[in-house]
């Protein structure tokens, strides 16, 4: 049989940091009695196999009262359908009741959930080897492995205690300009970013659309959990406040709406003009993209997305405002345990961040919170989380780790905080494990323990 050498493939393929997303899904198959604070995964209290039918029905009655025949509307489920997707007419409708973002359907790309639209993005907007990506870091490991597989270099913007700093993004964008290459864009999650749960302040959103259109960067909007803020707390979407035209909105419906359909979208209404003269949206022209990704995206798992935003009045914020109620529930839980078993004032060299919302916090810890520790951890103490050091670009976050909690009910929130704990207070600590940039404003305590 042939057996590859590992420098004959593609360096993506053998770069360990790769490997992330695996070795932490792996790790819940090894413990299964751990309790998993590792992922991000989405609640799955209220799934329903009979809202299968019922969205899809909902659906193909939609079609029928716009007076789609039933013969087309039959082509439509069973064969390819349009490669931008059938549901850009829904999408768009809900992207301008949700977020007041209000764009033609043909400025809507239906794909693979957010990971190909980060592929078709990036692929269409650095179009030479001297571009280079600008990501946030820390950082969704997704965006770091679709930059490496298309072998778009990708330099990371460390944010501090209000998210990404807009003068720090204008500072690495001339930094890579005068090393004689171009920052092509920039990626960032506004709303609870993953993996610290930031939230980029309005006036820091305004400013950095400012940078953008200064620094000729196009920003990569990614918004998978902004719709779970508390009530009143809702942040504008960059994409909403850009009059510039230099957002790409990258969205997804694993977290709102139905994992399972992997349905996701990629907004680009910026013009683009052919050799004739003709011009289309970005969306559109990069539809040669989607074409050669994956053809086209499910058409059944269209129908169940569509027939979801017909049945709510394409109004997924207000539908999911239960969801957004257990999310918040499991978040106050997981805070209220950690304060329980760090106490402020106790000698534990234990800090962590109090988000307003989304699937995640960050906790310091004394020690170096890595993949070893993390499986002893699991093995031992029957808990598992995710180092954040994983998730930083340009290396950091080795005291730190990542906590999950949107998939865990309170009380395994409070018991896997417990057995936590033990672990933390039975691991050595380092003599000097070295000072780190908070990842939240409230990182950085008067004392041990929980910010105020």
């Amino acid at each position: 049989m042939a057996r590859f050498g590992q420098d004959s493939l593609h360096p993506s393929i053998t770069d360990p940091d790769m490997d992330s997303m695996r070795i932490l899904s792996e790790t819940a198959l090894r413990f299964p009695d751990a309790l998993s604070f590792s992922s991000g995964a989405p609640y799955d209290g209220n799934h329903d196999l009979a809202n299968l039918s019922f969205y899809t029905d909902r659906y193909i009655k939609h079609l029928r009262d716009k007076g789609v025949p039933d013969a087309r509307i039959t082509r439509l489920m069973f064969q390819y359908g349009p490669v931008n997707g059938l549901i850009q007419d829904e999408v768009a409708l809900m992207l301008r009741k949700d977020e007041g973002i209000d764009v033609p359907p043909e400025a809507v790309m239906i794909t693979h959930g957010f990971q190909e639209a980060a592929l078709i993005a990036l692929r269409g907007l650095c179009a030479s080897p001297d571009d280079v990506l600008l990501s946030v870091s820390p950082a969704y490991v997704g965006i770091r492995g679709a930059a490496r597989m298309l072998d778009i270099p990708i330099r990371g913007v460390l944010e501090g205690p209000d998210g990404l700093d807009p003068e720090a993004v204008a500072e690495a964008a001339r930094a890579v300009r005068a090393e004689g290459r171009r920052p092509a864009a920039l990626y960032l999650v506004p709303d609870f970013n993953n993996p610290s749960g930031t939230v980029l302040p309005l006036a820091a959103r305004r400013r950095l659309l400012e940078v953008a259109e200064a620094e000729d960067l196009y920003i990569l909007e990614d918004n998978p959990y902004g719709l779970f803020a508390r009530d009143g707390e809702a942040m504008p979407t960059l994409k909403s406040l850009d009059t510039a035209g230099r957002v790409l909105y990258l969205g997804s419906f694993a977290k709102s709406a139905f994992p399972g359909a992997r349905l996701g979208y990629l907004v680009a209404d910026q013009e683009v003009a052919d050799g004739s003269g003709t011009v289309r949206t970005l969306a559109q022209t990069l539809s040669k993209a989607k074409a050669m990704y994956s053809v086209g995206s499910s058409t059944l798992s269209q129908a169940v997305i569509g027939g979801i935003l017909v049945e709510h009045d394409h109004d997924l914020r207000s539908a999911t405002r239960e969801l957004a109620a257990v999310y918040l529930e499991r978040l106050d839980a997981a805070l209220d345990a950690l304060a329980e078993h760090f106490p402020p004032g106790a000698d534990h060299g234990v800090e962590w961040n109090t988000p307003r919302g989304g699937f995640f916090l960050a906790l310091k810890v004394p020690f170096t919170a890595d993949l070893a520790a993390m499986e002893r951890s699991a093995r031992d103490y029957g808990v598992s989380w995710a180092p954040m050091s994983m998730f930083h670009l340009e290396g950091g976050g080795r005291h730190e780790m990542r906590l999950g909690f949107s998939n865990l009910a309170p009380e395994a929130i409070r018991e896997g905080i417990a057995r936590l704990a033990r672990f933390i207070e039975d691991t050595p600590r380092e003599t000097s494990p070295g000072t780190q940039r908070p990842t939240s404003r409230e990182t950085a305590p008067a004392t041990p323990g929980a910010a105020a």
